[in-house]
């Protein structure tokens, strides 16, 4: 075996090793960001001697209506979401059939609680496969959608800070300024946010250009199948730059966060002792359950049980048992009642989960 034919294995298996550190990293960094959240609510359980019989009670108390219409409303977002997905996918696709990516878009969220994080690459796999366009064009629009959602995320958030009881805030000094860092991250998030938006949309040459000269850096064996992918990066974020496709993206997502509200408020209306914190209390539980589901583990949760515990007992002065039962149920209409049809749905289209689990390290 000559020289030549070593230099890439060794190259390969270096680049293999650099994404698996990168992987632990990201695992430890949220392991250690979920342990803080539940060291939070741990002292606050402890604190308050948590009893489960009220815990439980909390549950028998359901009002089985608002339940149903929570999960029904749920539903609805998938529809805007996959209403929003194909104007994204028009510029490659006009006519991409609008059942085929709500299809996609079930099966990606059953992934997401299955695999966790890596189950976000489901949808775009998915779509790329159904519509046979290249996937990072469909990374491209995922990106999008995250930008759009982190924008209506955002605003949900700040508009909860500004409207934060300050009594119940001044009785806890750390947390009024951590909530005021929030504010300020939180705006400078927007900010970045709206200018890569306006970038890729108004200037998509210059920001591919851009992007091919930050990836300059890289080997010249890896230059050629980086300048295809940015390429095929910015086909997808075409729709960005078309004025009447903004304003159909800008719609749907509002659309679809009045939807994830009337589920956050119908949760709410599920719960005798939450029924009466109106639409504040709502902007202010989606604003830390955003955050919170940044840590997501497969099959489980975690994050965004937590900080819907700490934001409904922490700043809108529940009990903890009630708190942590609308917590869960909050985790089980907008991650869980969806499963069963995004089962049936992977069945029927023969998705192969173990190739799924797999996905990030085939792409």
């Amino acid at each position: 075996m000559t020289k030549n034919q070593v230099e890439p294995l060794t190259t390969d298996v270096e680049e293999k090793t650099g994404h698996r550190r990168a992987r632990v990293l990201r695992v430890a960094a949220g392991a250690v960001l979920l342990l803080a959240l539940v060291a939070v609510v741990g002292f606050r359980l402890r604190s308050s001697n948590f009893q489960w019989g009220k815990f439980a009670a909390a549950f028998h108390g359901l009002n089985w209506f608002w339940f149903g219409l929570s999960i029904f409303l749920n539903f609805g977002t998938y529809f805007g979401r996959a209403l929003r997905w194909e104007v994204m996918i028009r510029p490659m696709r006009p006519n991409a059939r609008l059942r085929g990516v709500l299809s996609a878009t079930i099966i990606g969220f059953t992934a997401v609680l299955i695999l966790g994080r890596p189950g976000e690459l489901v949808r775009p796999y998915l779509i790329a496969a159904k519509e046979r366009i290249p996937f990072s064009s469909q990374m491209a629009a995922w990106l999008l959608e995250r930008i759009f959602d982190l924008l209506m995320v955002l605003a949900i958030f700040s508009f909860a800070l500004t409207r934060i009881p300050t009594e119940t805030v001044s009785l806890h000094p750390t947390l009024a300024h951590v909530l005021s860092a929030a504010g300020v991250l939180s705006g400078v998030l927007a900010v970045i946010s709206f200018a890569v938006l306006l970038a890729f949309g108004r200037f998509p040459e210059l920001a591919g250009s851009r992007l091919s000269a930050a990836l300059g850096i890289l080997p010249d064996r890896l230059r050629e199948r980086t300048d295809r992918l940015v390429a095929t990066f910015l086909l997808g974020m075409q729709s960005a730059s078309r004025r009447g496709y903004v304003a159909l993206l800008a719609g749907y997502t509002v659309a679809e966060w009045i939807l994830v509200v009337g589920t956050t408020w119908a949760v709410f209306r599920s719960f005798p002792v939450a029924a009466g914190l109106g639409l504040n209390g709502v902007c202010i539980f989606l604003g830390f359950v955003a955050f919170g589901s940044i840590v997501q583990i497969p099959g489980i949760g975690g994050g965004m049980q937590v900080a819907g515990t700490m934001a409904l007992t922490e700043i809108l002065g529940l009990a903890v048992e009630p708190a942590a039962a609308i917590a869960v149920i909050f985790w089980f209409v907008t991650f869980v009642s969806i499963v069963p049809l995004g089962l049936g749905l992977a069945v029927h289209e023969g998705v192969n989960w173990r190739r799924l689990r797999h996905l990030r390290e085939e792409i």
